[in-house]
């Protein structure tokens, strides 16, 4: 086992109020492709970007468009959560951690055990209708065909924040204080390039700071422990 890993183990033993902070490495490794690698979803062609299909604009003017690609692609409903997601849900079991960030909308970490889960970009398992605001499941979106329409007629939408929509404040309120209590921030599978969603870890307030990507980010330098592997690889060497 490399040292790097070791000093984790020890952090995670040691410590009480953690926090996992975590992007879409966290799920790539259960099969769910990510938006900026060179394989990404950003990085393929389509009739319109992604991230103008991926709009609140978008969405209102080009439903229909909007529907095909999120069907397609958006569709989580068929994987399963990985090492890490399990790993994270027996240490909240545990006692240990206090909390999940995420910034994925696949729903992953409750599907492995995790409760406490701020979703910052909210979640493809919950939807609801534009006009009297009715809950509606997944199903009802990646089983109907066309626009999904609600029993009162209007259009269903996915809880999830499009481009040029806010994230919820409560969602980022109970975020920003399970980051600002914790003893350990453990930040995994994300390049901290997405704003604002990036800036919450300023909030941390002491402890350690374990940075674990494939690649390099702008926050490397802020870390105390940097590990360079895949999350699986990591979270499949602590108790």
């Amino acid at each position: 086992m490399s040292d790097k890993i070791s000093e984790f183990r020890r952090l995670v033993e040691k410590s009480r109020r953690i926090v996992f902070f975590g992007g879409a490495g966290v799920s790539t490794e259960s099969g769910i492709p990510d938006f900026r690698s060179k394989d990404g979803l950003y990085n393929q062609k389509y009739d319109y970007p992604p991230e103008e299909i991926l709009s609140h604009g978008f969405f209102v003017n080009r439903t229909e468009e909007f529907y095909k690609f999120y069907r397609d692609k958006l569709n989580s409903l068929k994987y399963e959560p990985n090492i890490t997601h399990f790993k994270l849900a027996e240490l909240e079991k545990k006692g240990k951690l206090s909390a999940v960030v995420t910034q994925n909308i696949d729903g992953l970490h409750q599907k492995a055990g995790s409760r406490k889960v701020y979703e910052l970009h909210g979640s493809v398992l919950r939807n609801y209708c534009v006009k009297c605001g009715k809950f509606h499941d997944a199903a009802a979106v990646f089983g109907s065909e066309g626009v999904p329409h609600c029993e009162c007629g209007g259009v269903i939408k996915p809880d999830v924040v499009l481009y040029n929509e806010p994230l919820d404040e409560k969602v980022v309120r109970g975020a920003i204080k399970a980051i600002s209590n914790a003893d350990l921030l453990i930040i995994g599978g994300t390049s901290l390039t997405v704003y604002p969603a990036s800036s919450y870890i300023s909030y941390f307030g002491g402890g350690e700071i374990v940075l674990i990507n494939k690649s390099s980010t702008p926050y490397d330098n802020t870390a105390d422990l940097v590990i360079n592997q895949g999350l699986g690889e990591v979270f499949s060497k602590i108790e």
